[in-house]
């Protein structure tokens, strides 16, 4: 997979390892902000009210 992106992705080799850096910041980033708390609220419930 990091081939085919490295192969896929213009220019040369600092402007490709600037547009690597990017991708990853931009996916580490959706996976904290949106997809983590998402499966945080579905996996782990509020404890009950009164016990």
């Amino acid at each position: 997979m990091y081939l085919w992106l490295w192969r896929v992705l213009p220019g040369k080799r600092l402007v490709k390892l600037l547009q690597v850096v990017l991708l990853s910041a931009l996916a580490l980033a959706g996976l904290y902000f949106f997809v983590f708390p998402w499966l945080d609220s579905l996996l782990y419930s509020e404890p009950g009210q009164g016990l």
